[in-house]
This record gives C-alpha cells, sequence and structure tokens, in this order.
C-alpha cells in the first residue's frame, strides 16, 4: 500500500474526524482522543468527555511531518530544521503561532501552538489534522492499553482502535518558541524521550559545522571510506545523469563524476554551508548543487543514477517509503537507486555507529528491501558490515 492512501483503520479514522466525531486512538506513545482540528463542537465534545477544563491548551496532531509543515508555511528555516530532526516523534513542541492557526488547540494563548506529529502505523496515509489529548479523565492516568481507557471514553467515542500496548509515557513537551531567534529551548514536561537525546538533536541543528563534517565522520564511522568505495563500485561507470541526495560536502559526488567520466549531476542538501564546501571541492561545469530536503519534489529525470550515502536514515519508514517511490519515478528504464546507510543489524552486538534519537531514524535491511520492491524495482545487497549496508535498486526494462 503506498504511503499516501490511508490503512482500512486511518480511511475510518480520517471519516470520523471529518463528519464530526470524536475517536479513541493509539499514538506513539499513550492511547488518545482525537477530534477534527477546525470542529468547535466536536473539540467542546472531547473535552467535555474528559472533563478537562475548556480554557487549557491541547496539541495539534498530525501524522505526517510534511503536511505538518506545509500547515504552519510562517516558521522560520532554524524551527523548520529543528522540527525534521525532532518530528516524528514522542515530542509535542510549542512553536510561535503569529498567525493564529488551529485557535481551537491553544486555549487562552493563540500566540502558542502545540504541534505534534506521531509515527502510528495504523493511522498511515491520515491527512487531516486533529485536537489530541490523552484518553483519560482529567487528572488520571494515562492509558497504555485500550482496556486502560476508561469505559466512559469508550462509549462516548464515534470510533475506537485497538493499537494494542503502547509504551505508556507521554510526550516530552519542548517549547522552541525562542529557537528561531538565538537557539534557546527548554524542556516543559519531561515525558518518552530524554533531555539529553533533545539537547543532541537540536545541538546538530542549530551548530552544525561543515567545515569540520568530513573529519567528523570519518571518526564517526570507521568504515566509511569502505562503504563510499562500495557505493561507488555498485553505482558503476556508465551513468550520464546522476542525482544524489544529501551531497553534504560532496565526497560521494566526486567519486561519482570520477569514475563516471560522462555523467553530469544533480546534488541535492538542505544545508547551504555544507553545499558551498561541495563547490569548492566539484567542477562547476559537471555538478550543479540545490538546496532541498529528501521530502520536496525530486528534480525532474529521467536519471540513470540516483545515489545517497548516510543521509536517508534521517526520515522515517513512511519518508523512505515515499522517497523510494518518487526515486522510482525519476529513473530513466534499467536506471539504478544505490543506497549506501545506517541500517539497524540482525545482531544488536553489531550496532557500533553512535545514533542520536529523534534525529537518526535507521531501519533493517529486510524493511527497506521491502518498501523499494514495493516502489517497483528490483533489489540487491550488494555488501554488508555491521550496521552499514549498501542496496542496488533498478528500474528494470
Amino acid at each position: 500500500m503506498h504511503d499516501n492512501v490511508p490503512t482500512a483503520h486511518g480511511e475510518a479514522f480520517e471519516r470520523c474526524v471529518r463528519s464530526g466525531g470524536v475517536a479513541v486512538f493509539p499514538a506513539d506513545t499513550v492511547y488518545g482522543l482525537a477530534a477534527g482540528a477546525d470542529d468547535p463542537a466536536a473539540v467542546r465534545r472531547l473535552y467535555a468527555l474528559k472533563g478537562r477544563a475548556a480554557d487549557k491548551p491541547s496539541a495539534v496532531m498530525f501524522f505526517d511531518r510534511g503536511t505538518a509543515l506545509s500547515a504552519l508555511p510562517e516558521l522560520g528555516p532554524s524551527t523548520r530544521d529543528a522540527l525534521g530532526r525532532l518530528l516524528p516523534g514522542m515530542v509535542t513542541v510549542l512553536v510561535s503561532n503569529p498567525r493564529h492557526r488551529y485557535p481551537l488547540a491553544c486555549g487562552e494563548d493563540p500566540g502558542t501552538l502545540g504541534l505534534r506529529v506521531a509515527h502510528v502505523p495504523v493511522l498511515a496515509g491520515v491527512r487531516v489534522a486533529v485536537v489530541q489529548s490523552s484518553a483519560n479523565l482529567a487528572g488520571e492516568p494515562e492509558a497504555r492499553t485500550l482496556d486502560e481507557v476508561p469505559d466512559s471514553l469508550r462509549r462516548g467515542a464515534d470510533l475506537v482502535i485497538d493499537g494494542g500496548e503502547l509504551p505508556g509515557t507521554p510526550s516530552t513537551v519542548i517549547d522552541l518558541r525562542g529557537y528561531e531567534q538565538d537557539g534557546r529551548w527548554s524542556v516543559v514536561r519531561a515525558g518518552a524521550v530524554s533531555e539529553q537525546a533533545i539537547d543532541a538533536a537540536l545541538h546538530e541543528a542549530h551548530h552544525f559545522d561543515e567545515t569540520k563534517y568530513d573529519e567528523q565522520i570519518q571518526a564517526e564511522i570507521p568504515a566509511y571510506d569502505a562503504l563510499q568505495n562500495e557505493l561507488v563500485e555498485a553505482a558503476g561507470d556508465a551513468a550520464r545523469r546522476i542525482l544524489e541526495l544529501g551531497t553534504g560536502t560532496g565526497e560521494t559526488a566526486r567519486r561519482l563524476i570520477e569514475r563516471n567520466r560522462d555523467a553530469t549531476l544533480v546534488g541535492i542538501d538542505e544545508h547551504p554551508g555544507m553545499l558551498a564546501v561541495a563547490r569548492e571541492r566539484l567542477p562547476a561545469d559537471r555538478a550543479e548543487l540545490r538546496v532541498g530536503r529528501l521530502e520536496d519534489p525530486l528534480p525532474d529525470g529521467p536519471f540513470d543514477l540516483v545515489a545517497s550515502a548516510l543521509t536517508v536514515h534521517h526520515l522515517s519508514p513512511a519518508e523512505k517509503r515515499k522517497l523510494f517511490g518518487r526515486i522510482r519515478d525519476v529513473l530513466a528504464p534499467g536506471g539504478r537507486f544505490v543506497l549506501a546507510d545506517v541500517i539497524v543489524p540482525v545482531n544488536p552486538a553489531d550496532a557500533v555507529i553512535e545514533l542520536t534519537p529523534g534525529f537518526d531514524r535507521p531501519d533493517s535491511l529486510s524493511d527497506l528491501i521491502v518498501w523499494l520492491v514495493e516502489a517497483g524495482l528490483a533489489v540487491s545487497a550488494s555488501w554488508t558490515r555491521g550496521d552499514l549496508a549498501v542496496l542496488t535498486a533498478r528500474l528494470e526494462t
């Protein structure tokens, strides 16, 4: 199933919300109550079911990060970058809301919005925004299982979705309202994600030093050169037009251009500073570098080769699957996609690369292969070492 098509539960959830209903649903932390974010009557029902004061704020929840960011176009670039590292995840983020969007969720402070993007597989593909609150009576403990949701809430809701047992710890609430100005942030409520993990992700976002990247990556990934060599070997030497996703400082692009002597390359990266370094080392007549995110539309194809090293693992599973479909659409017949990246190894002892929770989101080799096949590509794993792998996916003629 493609990620832009809701699951059966997702379709039922959207119908419920769009028709003014209230749903009990599994979030990625605890069970929640949801109502349409722009439906005053439904939100009043949600608050009444909980016994929650009407002037208390709630969060607006999305089930897709791209949809959330599109709904809040006034967010500044630093804030958007930080959200890209934190979401989807088990956090609620307070952001400035100058346009007073989603006032039903804002309580007495319309200038502040609580934002959640949850990774909920049973609701994959859902595009509606909801006001959400935990599925418990005001002041009572949160529900880890559906049985722990009070009977009055289950009977009063229009839809109840059982998601099994959940982690049970509420989301961490992070205040990012000052982040755009000077990088200020704070934890308002401790929860599922530690302050240390948040600090690591936001430090990476706000203090990224592209001039030291090559040195840092070599130290963090001892097999870095082997990974690059295997990517270039899998890419071959016959490409005429190459798309690279996550160009960084241009190391992979340099190797690909040297191997494919007749090729031109389009490189995408979200960090302008990284691309500035890459422009210094790549031939201007053969490399066109663009600022962009992997979630954005890809450059027009066809490309003989699409390559990516140590970038795709930052995406959520749903975002990876979408990206693989977009890659298929820009490949030339017979073209190949070579992915060199961090994976979750079968043996946990092989996981030696230090990861930042909320920023690094690797998946298993088997999952990546399944998603590439679902995208219509023929896949082989050409190299693995511990928690690194190189996969080659071809668009068959």
